[in-house]
């Protein structure tokens, strides 16, 4: 959804009166402004002058009903692969 916002304060009331968190976007000419207003709306991820960005280096998460946590992160990525242990004993080796 888009909406159109009065002013600065207006966009970031807007963007935390959710109950969710996934991500949001801020579009505008001056990225530092775009920056400065995307560090005060509560999501999980906010895009400047671009919708959305899937990696496998950022952060990706929400909060509240949007999720708890955060995936394909260097730790996270470890969760969407399976993990196998290989033992290897010698066979002349006593128990």
């Amino acid at each position: 959804m888009l909406f159109r916002a009065v002013d600065k304060e207006d966009a970031v009331r807007i963007a935390n009166d959710t109950l969710f968190g996934l991500g949001g976007s801020v579009f505008t000419a001056d990225t530092k402004h775009g920056a400065e207003v995307a560090n005060r709306i509560s999501t999980g991820m906010v895009f400047v002058n671009h919708p959305t960005m899937v990696k496998a280096d950022p952060l990706f998460g929400g909060i509240r009903r949007s999720g708890y946590g955060r995936e394909l992160t260097g730790l996270g990525i470890k969760e969407f692969v399976n993990h196998k242990l290989v033992d290897v004993v010698d066979i002349n080796a006593e128990f």
